[in-house]
């Protein structure tokens, strides 16, 4: 392969591969996502009763991290969790970030008071060991607009807002804080051009690039199950939108993940 058809390297900041629609083929998948030029994959754990997987996950496969924290829409099922469970488990080396936390009102409003709660408790691990908290945000903007910005004003900690595919008010509060939005599928789709709009108008070096696989597949696979390699397909619609080659986007986009997530980069680096 020569150097014009080697793709360039990007990370998938956001996965499920342990979900089960990715049972018996992680080796695979990870292979494809490597050749698709996605050479880095977070892996996200969302409720405590998958730790274990995601953590095996991670351990048995070099390219690929993982981060721990209770999904909002898992805070009924799910035993509280403390700061101090928080704490033990981002203390495993390929630990590189707090959650999935956040809020979602869309389905689960009737537990905003302890999706509230849950997500302070993360903020605080997030505050403690210096990873980012790693947030979704669903018909919940003006709750979490305030609680980020009241939080950071109790001690600094860092932050990428998963998926994003809130209104422009949120993504403002979010950038004003410092902390990042991360480009999803979502992004490519025909009818996002309003969410395509909000990531032009952020600075490029506050973009990350995700998948949320198994879901929201960006076009030409669209309908299907996603998976990391398509993360190629939504950088291609990012390097559109700042007038950027794919290679330079790639570039930035990869800056921007080490920037955040420290202990991914100080792996790499070692």
């Amino acid at each position: 392969m020569t150097s014009q058809e080697t793709p360039p390297l990007i990370t998938d900041s956001h996965c499920h591969l342990d979900f089960p629609d990715f049972e018996g083929e992680t080796a695979a998948i990870i292979a494809r996502a490597q050749a698709a030029g996605v050479h880095r994959m977070v892996t996200i754990c969302t409720r405590q009763r998958g730790l274990d997987a995601v953590r095996v996950i991670a351990e048995a496969h070099d390219p690929v991290f993982f981060a721990f924290g209770i999904h909002p829409m898992s805070v009924v099922e799910e035993p509280p969790i403390t700061v101090e469970e928080l704490l033990a488990v981002a203390a495993h080396p390929k630990c590189v970030g707090i959650g999935e936390t956040g809020l979602d009102y869309h389905y689960t409003a009737d537990s905003a008071a302890r999706q509230q709660a849950s997500l302070r408790i993360h903020i605080e691990a997030a505050r403690q060991t210096g990873l980012p908290l790693i947030i979704h945000a669903r018909a919940a903007d003006e709750d979490m607009a305030r609680i980020l910005t009241e939080e950071y004003r109790q001690g600094a900690y860092a932050c990428v807002m998963h998926c994003f595919s809130s209104g422009a008010r949120l993504a403002k509060a979010a950038l004003d804080l410092g902390f990042y939005l991360s480009m999803s599928g979502i992004a490519a789709f025909p009818k996002s051009q309003e969410l395509r709009d909000i990531f032009a108008a952020a600075p490029v070096d506050r973009v990350l690039l995700e998948t949320d696989a198994p879901y929201l597949a960006p076009p030409p696979h669209r309908g299907k199950r996603n998976e990391p390699a398509y993360t190629a397909h939504t950088a291609k619609v990012g390097a559109g939108l700042y007038g950027l080659s794919i290679e330079d986007f790639a570039a930035r986009t990869e800056a921007n993940f080490e920037r955040l997530f420290t202990k991914a980069a100080a792996r790499r680096a070692a």
